[in-house]
């Protein structure tokens, strides 16, 4: 892998999607057919992968991975993607990838996904793919690895390679599948994305490429230009095939060559278009006004692509350039989180975009009117720190937080995952780069940091900012007066004004370490079954514990305190939207930056949250770390500092927030839902423009203090760690705490909510979007789990049934939507409450047949049984799902919260796989008439904005 994708926040926040080329830019000669990365590199491959290629040129990748067992992903990369398009070829690459689930010679239209539910894959979760401008990826993500798994498996990847039939008359059915994606995609920050590559990357071909293309070609290209590209571009020794599970590598590389083998060429091979020169220029600007965007800025500087070979000493300069970004955007999260901050964020990156041009940029988030402060601030913070340098404490803070990253992804690296590995095998694919193992990436680094001296750093980040430029974009919700002028004579006099040396660091130490006297166990019990240990502290707090072997060195923690949701009042806003204030805003003892500082070279986390019967407090850490993320979440539940300027920053981001939700019609629906399925109980509701404009951090304080200061706490801990090293831990944290109040159960008066009736006219929701964009949502009333919990299982079958038929119906048959939703919910909360429901995106004329089709199908399943292939389709993948789910310490971690409170739930856990295997077609049919009748539908429909009269 490269080293730079298993950094630390603070620098993967820098580099994501970045790889820095510091040397002068040379081109690569295109490597011969079945050619390595290695080939050309002093770097190590993984020695744990297998790298091959067959004589047709075709490479792959083959590592066994036994952890989870019995699973494995498989990719196919083809190294082609929109830029091999020719102008009536716009959106083709992407249409093909489509293509490949519609038809081949061995599998007839409509049957591939089929067959893969009945392995147990789910579409869209296992079985899914993706076009970009440079590369097309398909992708299998197998629950088994028995043959039938692998060999069907193999069997469609290489139909896809080389034997679909692109049929006219499938072609024809796809196409209003991707216009729906299209509109789907068409955002307020798609369109901002879209102009600052045109803008970044002038004259070059990469922005006349959008891998969604053109709608008049997705409209009107005939099968044959499909099947044109598709001769041309998937090519054998233009794919690669990776195979990462649990099963034998001699085996599984002779199945690919069985597979692949026969794969030859139908076309004369294409040289691939050139991307076209990086055009020299000086200081410009671009100015995109839309309602549905924040205000923000960016900065950058474009210089030609460098494609020198990936080796020890590019990854050095890689490394030492990115240390020195990680340094800047330090100073810019300091600033950002100062009082009446002159931006809501900031930060620098340098990244390549596939091979076109080299851009390093300064991008800042704006509050409303305040670009000019925002654009001046952060250009002289990039200007200090080339002119005066960085310090070397900054340097070895970000070595120590990066060196705790990179020991953390070594530890773990036995246990990654398949679809993992295989990712990082992909993305070595698109950076030219080798494969190399964590262990290597660790003394690597230790190589390279190795004495490493600011004046190093300093002369490396120099080089960063020199490419042509420097060019302005700006996007922004209102008008700017002035226009692009007003931005470069804003540059231009923040550029005039003469920077200072950057402060010097004060001395901080963790001032968290002691809580008081450990606490004393009052009590302890086994959960065999489940491999779990209950225990209960004298001073009332409850810890959780489930040692795991899923994940090496990785330990997740929730802290769950007090009643969350269920505690507030119903006829007043929820702070819920402001709860990042309270982590943002630091400690009493200690500030955000002053604590990242000192534990830099400890890997913790830290998040606060609203759920329905606590509030939770919770972090991701490494085995060794674990007394330090206890330590931390504690003292934000016992002594936050509630700084004011860390709610400022989240009411001014909040300003637009209403602007970008009603840009589109799936922002409204998400902005509006839960507050209307819960009938518009405020706690759920969004707030108002008004309420968020006139939100105060004592709201958030008042709602939260009483619990955080009093409520009943209960700690779960789940991964690699042992149950009396965890007791131990949290008797030195939690346990040492004062008395916390008992858990109590809710009256049933206080456990009420209600879901919505049925209409018979829909609720109308309007958005500000485009006029073809729309949403109908289809719903009806359940109950809560534990009514009846086999029949919330069979519900949950159901689910899984009316999702079949809704894509099938509306997707493969009609071509009306991309990505028709059935989602169900049985609450373990609330009393009665649950639903199950039917999502589209769709032009606004296709909504009533939505409801005609959702309502025909309920009708169905009321009046008969479902066949037995259609049952197996719908329950395989939900089971395989869970099992895997259940090899997560993830899963774990949200299952086990709440358990000691109510053991019920330890139940629900123990019987989701057996109580899904035995659903019935009767019981499936039994749900439906429960719950599908016509008058007990709810109906919702997200629509344009009528346009005012004339």
């Amino acid at each position: 892998m490269n080293l730079l994708r298993a950094v630390g926040p603070a620098l993967a926040a820098v580099l994501a999607l970045v790889v820095a080329f510091p040397a002068p830019a040379q081109n690569l000669a295109p490597a011969p057919a079945g050619e390595w990365a290695q080939a050309r590199s002093d770097l190590r491959a993984d020695p744990a992968i297998r790298f091959g290629a067959l004589p047709n040129g075709m490479r792959y990748a083959v590592r066994r991975q036994a952890v989870p067992p019995g699973q494995a992903a498989f990719r196919l990369w083809i190294d082609a993607g929109s830029m091999m398009e020719t102008d009536d070829q716009r959106g083709l690459a992407h249409f093909l990838e489509h293509m490949a689930f519609n038809g081949s010679k061995e599998v007839k239209e409509g049957e591939m996904v089929k067959i893969l539910e009945r392995l147990g894959l789910a579409f869209g979760a296992d079985t899914n793919a993706s076009t970009g401008f440079s590369e097309t990826i398909y992708k299998l993500d197998l629950p088994r690895t028995n043959d039938e798994t692998m060999d069907t498996s193999l069997k469609l990847m290489r139909e896809t390679a080389f034997n679909l039939t692109i049929d006219p008359g499938a072609v024809d059915r796809e196409r209003g599948v991707i216009l729906s994606e299209e509109r789907a995609r068409d955002t307020p920050g798609y369109r901002v994305v879209v102009q600052r590559l045109d803008f970044l990357l002038k004259g070059q071909r990469l922005p006349t490429r959008l891998p969604i293309g053109s709608v008049e070609v997705l409209k009107t290209a005939p099968a044959a230009r499909i099947a044109d590209f598709y001769d041309a571009w998937y090519r054998p020794e233009r794919a690669v095939f990776v195979a990462v599970g649990d099963f034998d590598v001699e085996r599984m590389e002779q199945k690919i060559r069985d597979a692949f083998a026969g794969w030859t060429v139908r076309a004369p091979a294409r040289a691939g278009p050139p991307q076209g020169p990086v055009a020299p220029r000086g200081a410009e600007a671009r100015l995109v006004v839309d309602p549905g965007v924040t205000q923000s800025l960016q900065i950058a500087w474009v210089a030609p692509p460098d494609l020198a070979p990936d080796t020890i000493a590019q990854r050095r300069a890689d490394l030492v350039q990115g240390l020195g970004l990680a340094v800047l955007n330090r100073r810019y999260s300091v600033i950002a989180r100062g009082a009446d901050p002159p931006f809501l964020a900031a930060g620098a990156s340098k990244f390549q975009q596939d091979d076109a041009a080299e851009i390093a940029t300064v991008g800042v988030g704006a509050e409303a009117g305040r670009w000019r402060e925002a654009l001046a601030a952060a250009e002289r913070e990039q200007r200090r720190i080339v002119q005066y340098g960085v310090r070397q404490d900054e340097v070895d803070r970000e070595v120590e937080e990066t060196r705790a990253r990179l020991r953390a992804a070594a530890a773990g690296a036995a246990t990654r995952r398949p679809a993992d590995l295989a990712g990082e095998i992909l993305a070595s694919l698109a950076d030219h780069t080798v494969v190399t193992s964590p262990e290597d990436d660790l003394a690597l680094f230790e190589d390279a940091v190795k004495g490493l001296a600011a004046g190093t750093v300093d002369a490396a980040l120099r080089t960063v900012f020199q490419g042509q430029g420097p060019l302005v974009f700006m996007a922004s919700p209102t008008p700017v007066d002035g226009g692009e002028g007003a931005l470069l004579a804003a540059l231009a006099e923040s550029q005039a004004v003469a920077v200072t040396p950057p402060a010097q660091a004060t001395a901080a130490a963790w001032p968290y370490e002691r809580f008081g006297k450990p606490g004393r166990v009052a009590g302890r019990r086994e959960v065999a079954d489940l491999g779990t240990t209950f225990v209960r502290f004298a001073n009332g707090v409850r810890l959780t514990v489930k040692p795991t072997d899923f994940r090496d060195d990785e330990v997740l923690v929730r802290v769950n305190v007090g009643r969350g949701m269920a505690g507030l009042p119903r006829d007043r806003q929820s702070p819920y939207w402001a709860a990042a204030a309270l982590m943002e805003g630091g400690l009493a003892k200690i500030a955000v930056e002053d604590m990242e500082r000192v534990l830099a070279s400890r890997v913790y986390g830290g998040r606060f949250s609203f759920t329905d019967d606590a509030f939770v407090l919770s972090g991701a850490t490494r085995t060794g770390d674990l007394p330090v993320q206890l330590q931390v979440l504690a003292a934000y539940m016992t002594e936050p500092a509630w700084r004011e300027a860390a709610f400022a920053r989240i009411k001014a981001g909040g300003r637009t927030i209403h602007d970008q939700y009603e840009a589109t019609s799936g922002g409204v629906l998400a902005r509006d839902l839960q507050g209307i399925i819960h009938s518009g109980d405020r706690r759920w509701t969004f707030p108002s423009r008004d309420e968020v404009a006139n939100g105060r951090l004592d709201d958030l304080k008042a709602a939260v203090t009483g619990d955080l200061a009093r409520g009943a706490v209960e700690v779960v801990i789940v991964g690699d760690i042992t149950v009396d090293a965890a007791i131990a831990q949290v008797a030195a944290t939690f346990g040492a705490l004062p008395p916390r109040r008992a858990p109590r159960d809710l009256p049933p008066a206080e456990r009420a909510v209600a879901y919505p009736g049925g209409n018979a006219q829909p609720l109308v929701l309007t958005h500000k979007g485009r006029a073809d964009q729309a949403m109908a949502y289809m719903a009806w009333a359940t109950t809560d789990y534990w009514a009846d919990p086999q029949q919330a299982r069979d519900t949950a079958v159901l689910r899984e049934v009316m999702k079949l038929r809704l894509t099938e119906q509306l997707r493969e048959a009609q071509g009306v939507t991309y990505s028709p939703n059935v989602s169900s919910l049985h609450s373990l909360v609330w009393t009665g409450w649950g639903f199950i429901a039917a999502t589209i995106e769709a032009p606004p004329d296709k909504l009533p047949g939505f409801f005609d089709d959702v309502a025909r199908i309920a009708a169905d399943l009321r009046a008969e049984d479902v066949d037995a292939d259609e049952l197996a389709r719908a329950k395989a993948p939900r089971i395989e799902a869970l099992q895997r789910a259940q090899l997560t310490n993830g899963y774990w971690l949200t299952e086990l919260s709440g358990a000691q409170a109510d053991p019920r739930r330890l139940d629900a856990t123990r019987e989701i796989i057996p109580g899904t295997r035995q659903v019935t077609a009767a019981d499936v049919r039994r749900a439906a008439q429960a719950w599908l009748e016509p008058e007990a539908a709810f109906r919702l429909i997200v629509v344009p904005d009528p346009k005012p009269a004339d």
